[in-house]
């Protein structure tokens, strides 16, 4: 029995200190540092519109009116861009379940903007890996241009430049593409109108 004992001891105290070296200390330790360097980063990126947090820069949202840009579509659930519920579709790309879901996003494009002549880029049409891509890309923002600017009533001309503002360049001049923060460009555009954007509208 002794000898058991002898031989748990250092064992147990070998996993309580690790315990509390990974489960407290190390992550408190990155917390405070990331409050300290990082403190908008670290509260999650959050964007604040008159005093009242609208959403984040990291997380997508649903938008189907046409007087706004449309993001990426999700899978993780009804309400799409369900933080919680992060995943992809993990259909695989003969499924008849995916080749039907892309046929109907392309008709609901098409629908609201029957005179686009223009191929619908992929990434309106298919989900992401994650299901919350808060982007779009350029090619995705400019097919939406004009129909946003018909249903605003604004100068074709005048929504490009507010694209192009929005527009965010390649993380540290050479990974990935040139997009657009879907929410940020919308309550752009809202503010342009003379809007608030209150809650995107639910497909």
């Amino acid at each position: 029995m002794n000898s058991t004992l002898k031989m748990l001891r250092p064992a147990l105290v070998g996993f309580a200190l690790l315990s509390a070296i990974t489960g407290l200390l190390y992550p408190a330790a990155v917390t405070g540092v990331a409050q300290a360097v990082f403190p908008r980063q670290a509260e999650g990126s959050l964007i604040v519109q008159d005093g009242q947090v609208v959403g984040s820069e990291l997380i997508g949202q649903t938008f189907s009116s046409p007087r706004y840009f449309w993001g990426r579509p999700s899978a993780t659930g009804p309400m799409g861009n369900n933080a919680a519920g992060s995943s992809g579709s993990n259909l695989g790309p003969t499924n008849a379940a995916l080749v039907d879901a892309v046929k109907a996003r392309v008709e609901a494009l098409k629908t609201v903007d029957p005179h686009n002549t223009q191929p619908v880029p992929v990434d309106l049409v298919s989900a992401s890996a994650s299901g919350l891509d808060p982007h779009i890309s350029m090619a995705a923002a400019r097919y939406q241009t004009a129909r946003v600017a018909r249903e605003r009533g604004l100068p074709v001309e005048a929504v490009q430049r507010l694209v192009q503002a929005n527009t965010e360049a390649r993380d540290l001049a050479v990974l990935g593409e040139p997009r657009v923060n879907v929410l940020k460009l919308n309550l752009a555009l809202d503010r342009m109108s003379g809007k608030k954007l209150v809650a995107p509208v639910a497909p």
